[in-house]
């Protein structure tokens, strides 16, 4: 015997065992009615795609911005001696806010009085002056020259009066604005300065709150200049309704537009609009990225898809278009906007194809797939289902039980003797023998 022939004699036995177990799963392949090289189906949800009459949007990221924002700064230094406002709080026009120290500005007021009741006394005097030196010099009595100082005396008192005056305004200004009020109506921001602390001095340009109008609001958005044209047509026709939402669709309010910039941004070709909102239930708030849709026409007969059919890629849009043999296709396509969760299908796509809305991250081109149909209604949870057939299983029992008749009663069995009875059962299976191959005991 060779060398050869002794290796596989040697290995026989494990090749015999390898063809068997290879036989075994054909057997069992063919047994299940399954072939490997067989192609599953994957289940998916379709749709055609439908024509209809849709208005013609135009949608842009816009952000909400306060229709007046102030920042609340001192214009008098001083200890803040009474806060009145707090942080987040709802406040109208002319509302007292802060307080500061007032018994400076009240001491100056009284000064800038005193002074001025000097001049009125001197100017007085100077009056009674100038009429009685009138009277010398038509007289005689008196030169011209001290009429003409006379006359320059109630002159000066005349402008140290007017002086006097204005000094008293300042001061009752500047008492004044110790009292900061607030100058528009809206929500207080954060209070930044508290009471207690000294404001205004030299170089001190800390700002002590900020209030936002939210009510109305304005929300800023830019669109491509393509629609120009037909929104400075319609605007001038009249109030060009803008609806303003959420990312996920949720309409958030209804408002006009308000403005159109003057110029063109030419690094991206867009047009800053502004629209003012009545935000009467306080949906938008300064700073939110919220979308803006503009209705501008309505298109006939475009083909129409649900949202959730349209994917993107590395090349932009596409949807998986089921043909006639239940396999799937990849198509490029271009959307618009639609209403109501759906996209108008510009290009790529004609009205009657099946477009896949639900299992689209199983499929590639040239898939099979099995189209399941959608819910309509939900339907019965199986928890549910099974607790009604257990609970009817339940009543048929006890139906049954019912109709027999009831089992005579066995006598209860003392404690002690069934306890000896399952002992002595025990003990007789450890010692009796296991039974041999003939039934008989050895």
């Amino acid at each position: 015997m060779t060398r050869r022939a002794a290796h596989l004699t040697r290995n026989l036995p494990a090749l015999l065992l390898a063809c068997l177990l290879v036989a075994a799963l054909a057997g069992c392949s063919k047994a299940n009615g399954k072939d490997p090289k067989a192609k599953s189906a994957v289940p998916v949800q379709a749709v055609e795609a439908k024509t209809m009459t849709v208005p013609v949007l135009v949608q842009a990221v816009g952000n909400v911005e306060a229709f007046a924002s102030v920042s609340i700064k001192p214009q008098v230094s001083g200890v803040i001696a009474r806060q009145l406002v707090r942080d987040g709080q709802d406040v109208v026009k002319d509302q007292t806010l802060f307080i500061i120290d007032t018994r400076t500005y009240q001491a100056a007021v009284l000064e800038a009085q005193a002074r001025l009741q000097k001049d009125q006394a001197q100017a007085a005097k100077a009056e009674d002056d100038l009429k009685r030196y009138n009277t010398l010099f038509e007289q005689g009595a008196v030169s011209r020259d001290q009429l003409e100082q006379m006359r320059t005396n109630a002159e000066a008192l005349r402008a140290s009066l007017a002086l006097g005056r204005a000094q008293v305004e300042q001061a009752r200004l500047q008492l004044g604005h110790a009292t900061i009020k607030a100058p528009i109506s809206g929500r207080a921001g954060h209070v930044l300065v508290q009471e207690g602390n000294v404001v205004g001095k030299s170089g001190d340009d800390r700002v002590l709150l900020v209030i936002n109008q939210l009510q109305p609001v304005s929300v800023t958005f830019a669109v491509s200049e393509v629609h120009l044209p037909e929104i400075q047509r319609q605007y001038a026709q009249g109030q060009l309704k803008v609806e303003a939402s959420t990312g996920d669709g949720v309409l958030l309010d209804t408002g006009a537009l308000a403005s159109i910039d003057n110029s063109v941004d030419k690094a991206t070709g867009t047009i800053r609009l502004k629209a003012t909102f009545p935000n009467a239930n306080l949906g938008l708030w300064p700073g939110q990225f919220v979308r803006a849709r503009i209705r501008l026409a309505e298109r006939e007969n475009a083909v129409v898809v649900p949202s959730q059919a349209v994917q993107t890629g590395m090349n932009g849009q596409y949807v998986f278009v089921v043909k006639p043999d239940l396999t799937v296709d990849m198509r490029a396509v271009e959307t618009s906007a639609g209403e109501e969760q759906t996209l108008v299908v510009d290009k790529g796509l004609v009205a009657g194809e099946k477009v896949v809305v639900n299992g689209q991250i199983m499929l590639v081109p040239g898939s099979l797939v099995e189209i399941k149909p959608q819910a309509s209604t939900p339907a019965a949870k199986p928890a549910e289902a099974d607790a009604n057939a257990t609970s009817n299983a339940t009543k048929s029992a006890i139906q049954e039980d019912s109709a027999k008749p009831a089992p005579a009663k066995a006598e209860p069995v003392p404690a002690q003797s069934a306890h000896a009875q399952s002992q002595a059962n025990a003990t007789r299976q450890q010692v009796s023998p296991p039974p041999s191959a003939t039934g008989k005991q050895q």
